[in-house]
C-alpha cells in the first residue's frame, strides 16, 4: 500500500482520514486518525523538519541508536471498528514484532521508507473498491459517471452517518443564524445522539 492522502471533514470532530491505496490494485483503505498523528505523517511526507524532534522522530532515533530499523508495517486486524497494526523491526538480524496503532506504525514506516502492508481480511472488510484512476499524486478522485466506488457495509454505514451529521450541522448553523434556538437545541441533541 502507499499513502494516497489525508482528508478531514467538519463532522469528523477534528479527526482525519488517512487513505491508503493498493499499489497493484484498485482498493483503498480509509483509517480514521487523530490530529497529532495526521500532523506527524503530513510533516514527514512533505519533508518538513520541525525545529525540535517530534515523538516519531525521537522514536526513529532510538531505534537507529540500537542499530535497528523498521522492516515493514502491517495493518493486521480490524476488530469492533478499530484497526490494529504490527511493526516489524530488524535488530542485528533478529526480527521483532511490536503491536502499534496504525497511525503510529505508518508514521514510523514513512520515516524509515519501509513498506506498508494490509492483510487481505482487513481489505476485504473495510476496503473501498474504486475503478477511478488517480491523475495526480495525493488527489482523491470524486465519483463521476465514469467511475464507481463500492463500499463495504461497515464503511457505507459510517459514510451515511457522517453525511447525516454533516447535514444536521448545516441545519443547526442556519437555525442559530435565524435565532431559532428551540430548533437549534433539537438539532444539537440529534447530532450528539448520532455522534454517540
Amino acid at each position: 500500500m502507499d499513502i494516497l492522502g489525508l482528508s478531514t471533514s467538519p463532522s469528523s470532530g477534528g479527526a482525519y482520514a488517512l487513505i491508503l491505496n493498493e499499489v497493484d490494485g484498485s482498493r483503498r483503505l480509509p483509517i480514521i486518525i487523530g490530529t497529532f498523528e495526521a500532523q506527524a505523517i503530513a510533516l514527514e511526507l512533505e519533508r518538513i523538519k520541525p525545529p525540535r524532534p517530534m515523538t516519531h522522530d525521537l522514536l526513529r532515533s532510538v531505534i537507529q541508536g540500537f542499530g535497528s530499523y523498521v522492516k515493514s508495517v502491517l495493518i493486521s486486524e480490524l476488530r469492533d471498528g478499530t484497526f490494529f497494526a504490527q511493526i516489524s523491526l530488524d535488530a542485528d538480524g533478529n526480527e521483532l514484532e511490536l503491536d502499534a496503532r496504525p497511525s503510529d506504525a505508518i508514521a514510523l514506516a514513512i520515516r524509515f521508507d519501509s513498506p506498508i502492508f494490509v492483510s487481505a481480511s482487513v481489505l476485504e472488510e473495510a476496503g473501498i473498491v474504486s475503478e477511478a484512476r488517480v491523475e495526480e499524486p495525493g488527489a482523491v478522485p470524486l465519483p463521476t459517471s465514469e467511475s464507481t466506488v463500492h463500499l463495504s457495509p461497515a464503511t457505507k454505514e459510517t459514510v451515511e452517518e457522517d453525511t447525516r451529521v454533516s447535514s444536521l450541522e448545516k441545519q443547526l448553523a442556519n437555525a442559530i443564524a435565524n435565532e431559532d434556538y428551540e430548533r437549534a437545541a433539537t438539532l444539537r441533541d440529534e447530532i450528539n445522539r448520532l455522534k454517540g
